[in-house]
């Protein structure tokens, strides 16, 4: 079915959409094209748009990338396999949807892995960090760099989440993830894998009972509006990845390498800024919006998911683990 899917889209994107080619006959310039599944008003969309006014301002216009938001091109697995056959350039997805693909990438998707913010950044901007984004390369991704997506934390429309218990009996959407799957029926819910376009209305209709997702993507998805409670439990942060399709990758000379890794850099800092703030404004909003907003006894959440890491011994996993538990040590 998935094929079927795939080829439909094929279809019904068009060329120019699909391919690298000039705007307005400028033959000096060489577009990129990237889809992505967010609204245009979330601040990951926003870090998009940043990124490619630098690298039209790092290559004075000589390169530039078109972005094709909520989901026009496809949810992000298929996003993923389009850049694999080469009909796609770009794409911003969460290390979760990697898992498939790059097996590594599961770390990001283990429930409280990193002590606060600065583990985390720690953990990406080092040498952590960097070889988890090459090592997506013989699946045809280039890793460029991660977008900030905050913390995850659980919502629901009928019962209040306040402690592990109260999960169970509940179904939960969850991202095509078998570690988030892993993770929330661990702590006792039902996880439900739901795509991200479904997902309001599955919260509406009963479908689930709730789901789990940074504040920025509660907000903006207006799942507060078939939500009534929000427990800031915080059990995971996955970043955003930016890839770059190997294929894209491969054609670019030596400076353009640099423009796009340039462009990258200081739309990761600018980002970082925007998502602080979204955060902020989100929480107001949904709280003025009347949803309950719980604080967690996250030391219970902690306990309920030792179980996955003891299922971890003696894996690949684990040593990846244990290099970012070790780098929250020193700090």
């Amino acid at each position: 079915m998935r094929c079927y899917r795939l080829l439909y889209l094929l279809l019904l994107i068009p060329l120019t959409a699909l391919y690298g080619c000039n705007d307005e006959g400028k033959d000096d310039t060489y577009v990129i094209r990237l889809g992505h599944q967010l609204d245009i008003n979330h601040p990951v969309h926003k870090g998009l748009v940043f990124l490619k006014e630098e690298l039209e301002r790092n290559s004075e216009g000589k390169m530039s990338i078109v972005i094709y938001p909520s989901s026009q091109v496809g949810d992000e697995r298929e996003v993923l396999e389009l850049i694999q056959i080469g009909s796609m350039g770009m794409t911003k997805v969460s290390a979760s949807a990697l898992e498939t693909f790059v097996p590594e990438m599961k770390v990001f998707s283990l429930p409280y892995l990193f002590n606060d913010n600065a583990h985390y950044w720690k953990t990406l901007n080092g040498e952590v960090g960097k070889a988890l984004l090459a090592a997506g390369e013989p699946y045809r991704f280039k890793g460029l760099g991660y977008f900030d997506a905050g913390s995850r934390s659980f919502y629901t429309t009928k019962k209040p989440v306040q402690s592990p218990d109260d999960l169970k009996g509940q179904k939960i959407r969850v991202m095509n993830s078998q570690t988030a799957v892993s993770m929330v029926n661990t702590m006792g819910g039902s996880a439900t894998p739901v795509s991200w376009g479904e997902l309001y209305t599955s919260l509406q209709q009963g479908v689930v009972d709730g789901a789990e997702n940074n504040l920025p993507s509660f907000y903006f998805s207006k799942h507060y509006e078939v939500s009534q409670y929000l427990i800031l439990d915080e059990h995971t942060s996955i970043p955003d990845v930016i890839i770059v399709g190997t294929h894209v990758w491969e054609q670019l000379s030596a400076t353009q390498r640099t423009w796009l890794q340039d462009a990258m850099k200081a739309a990761t800092k600018y980002q970082k800024e925007m998502w602080a703030e979204s955060t902020e404004k989100s929480l107001e909003i949904v709280k003025e919006a009347g949803v309950q907003v719980i604080a967690a006894d996250k030391e219970q959440f902690q306990q309920s998911v030792a179980p996955i890491y003891e299922g971890l011994r003696g894996s690949e996993l684990e040593k990846l683990v244990q290099q970012i538990k070790a780098l929250g040590e020193k700090m």
